[in-house]
């Protein structure tokens, strides 16, 4: 897909529970974040940050529940997802926001982040849904023990 063919209009997530109904239901997907697809489609690629060499994908997370998860609650999956990088618009300026998209593994990144080609975008995650997942790890503390990130 091409940023011509991006759609302008792609629908946001409002709710915690939406999203991982989404994710309940379909494998391949991943969140990024970053300015959107208009940008990153136009680019096909990331670029590793230290070294400015371009990538062969757009660094993504899977949302995809792991098999290990056993039968926890998809939500609290994507809520765990979601927290790890939820410092990511604070640390890399304006207009950066998570967004879900299906696509295809071509490599790993520097940290070990899935490189994803043939991306289509699926939905913005909406702001509520960050601090819902904030909240639902937060409430985990007792029996998760502390993750020491600032979460932005």
């Amino acid at each position: 897909m091409s940023a011509s063919d991006a759609p302008d209009d792609l629908r946001v997530v409002h709710e915690l529970a939406d999203l991982a109904a989404l994710v309940g239901r379909r494998r391949g997907l991943y969140v990024r974040w970053s300015r959107g697809p208009e940008t990153d489609l136009d680019a096909t690629s990331s670029t590793d940050e230290l070294t400015g060499v371009p990538m062969p994908g757009l660094s993504a997370n899977p949302l995809d529940v792991e098999d290990w998860w056993g039968d926890r609650p998809v939500e609290l999956w994507v809520a765990r997802r979601l927290y790890d990088y939820a410092h990511l618009p604070h640390d890399k300026g304006p207009g950066v926001r998570p967004w879900v998209l299906e696509g295809h593994e071509t490599g790993r990144g520097p940290d070990n982040e899935p490189l994803v080609v043939d991306v289509e975008p699926l939905c913005w995650i909406g702001s509520h849904v960050i601090e819902e997942a904030r909240d639902a790890v937060a409430r985990q503390e007792p029996e998760w023990g502390t993750l020491r990130r600032s979460g932005g």
